[in-house]
């Protein structure tokens, strides 16, 4: 029985890897494992677990040591304490260079996370010992350039996660004393290449997707700044949204990739951008959104134009190549004239007039996420243009009305959409067979 039971997890793991080289789908893989009797991912459970442990122990082994030198940190003689502190970072990196020849990878990596913790408190130490703190953000640039090589050679998806966390902390150190971080670009391409190599990492594909929002919005508003300090304008709105509908559109561009891990970064990509553009609706549905824009001072046209123009004709590329071209210049059509609109009006009078515009756009995105929803079978969608028309709903309830009767009204109307939702979802199951 042992042996039948060490079989079946060497079925679990030969189909992950499956999966991995693009061979099988994970519906496929999870139907090899039932048909006998193995949990799909197990196996792959049991490892990331042991290496939690482990990767846990080292790192409270590196805080006992930091602890015990910090009680007597100054007894110890200056020339002991940097030797010290170069050693041991040395001593770890070499033991993991040693576990990483040998071909325990595993440990490798994990003995590298620990050596590179061990690295930053040694640059932060050092610095403290010959009293280096001139320009405090270098200390953090060194500590994010010195994990990344290793990241990139040991294609480890933790290790490129904290080298992009701390070279986003300094990149957001250096803005803040007015310096524009040149090399930051070089940290979000090493994690897109990464990404393009190693198995999907949901949580460092968003990271690198937000690096490169926040990049392109500081460095626009590194070029449109007059004084020292960065300068953000009303603009930044507009760029914002046009790389949220080239998001969208690449997004479409990777689900029609044969990788399976371009597909689910595809996936999520897609649903983050609906997410974010039904808040922005949401929070659009105010009259004061609308006045503000209206009433700003709309300074950088040209150079607006300069940046929008080149991503909404690749957003329109890629939206042809995946055969969306017609939804994705709806989209723009919206965007295009709502920005227009605010940019050359003059009129604070014309914010009701947006506004109304925006929450039937509101409503009718909530309407038709729902009748997709029960169309394909996607509860996600289902439920999310439910939430959307039920918000729009509450907020203009609160907005306008405000008495009991007025609740009470729309309590009912509530309750009326629930159940007609609830019943065509049910028929919609009904008709595929999933009920």
């Amino acid at each position: 029985m042992r042996l039948i039971r060490l079989l079946k997890n060497d079925l679990a793991r030969e189909t992950g890897e499956w999966v991995d080289d693009g061979l099988i789908s994970v519906d496929q893989a999870q139907s090899i494992c039932r048909r006998y009797g193995v949990e799909y991912g197990a196996a792959e459970q049991q490892r990331l677990a042991y290496r939690l442990l482990q990767g846990l122990g080292y790192f409270f082994a590196g805080l006992a040591l930091i602890t015990l030198l910090s009680a007597n940190w100054d007894e110890i003689p200056r020339w002991i304490r940097l030797c010290g502190l170069i050693g041991v970072t040395a001593a770890v990196q070499l033991l993991a260079l040693q576990k990483y020849r040998s071909g325990h990878l595993a440990g490798a990596k994990t003995l590298f996370l620990l050596g590179n913790m061990i690295y930053g408190a040694a640059i932060i130490l050092i610095a403290q010992v010959y009293h280096l703190g001139e320009h405090m953000p270098d200390g953090i640039f060194w500590w994010a350039l010195g994990s990344l090589p290793v990241a990139l050679l040991l294609q480890s998806r933790v290790l490129m996660l904290l080298s992009l966390l701390l070279a986003g902390v300094w990149f957001a150190t250096e803005v803040s004393l007015g310096f524009y971080p040149a090399l930051y670009p070089l940290f979000i391409l090493s994690a897109v290449w990464l990404l393009m190599r190693v198995n999907t990492s949901l949580l460092l594909f968003l990271l690198t997707v937000l690096s490169v929002v926040f990049w392109v919005e500081f460095t626009l508003a590194y070029l449109w700044r007059e004084g020292r300090q960065f300068e953000f304008h009303v603009e930044h709105l507009a760029v914002s949204a046009a790389l949220f509908i080239f998001a969208y559109a690449f997004a479409q561009w990777l689900l029609l990739r044969p990788a399976v891990s371009a597909g689910d970064y595809g996936a999520f990509l897609k649903v983050w951008c609906l997410r974010f553009a039904l808040i922005l609706l949401l929070v659009m549905s105010f009259e004061d959104p609308w006045r503000e824009l209206i009433e700003a001072s709309w300074q950088h046209w040209r150079a607006l134009m300069v940046v929008l123009a080149p991503l909404l004709s690749l957003s329109m590329l890629l939206a042809y190549r995946t055969g969306r071209l017609w939804a994705l210049l709806a989209i723009i059509a919206v965007y295009v004239l709502a920005f227009v609109w605010v940019g050359l009006s003059q009129n604070p009078e014309h914010a009701p007039v947006l506004q109304v515009l925006d929450n039937i756009l509101l409503l009718a995105a909530g309407v038709g996420l729902i009748v997709r929803g029960v169309q394909a079978g996607i509860s996600h969608y289902y439920y999310l243009g439910i939430l959307t028309v039920l918000v729009t709903a509450l907020v203009r309830y609160i907005d306008l009305i405000g008495d009991y009767v007025g609740a009470s009204l729309l309590f009912t109307l509530f309750a009326f959409l629930l159940l007609g939702a609830a019943r065509c979802w049910k028929r919609g199951q009904l008709g595929q067979g999933g009920l």
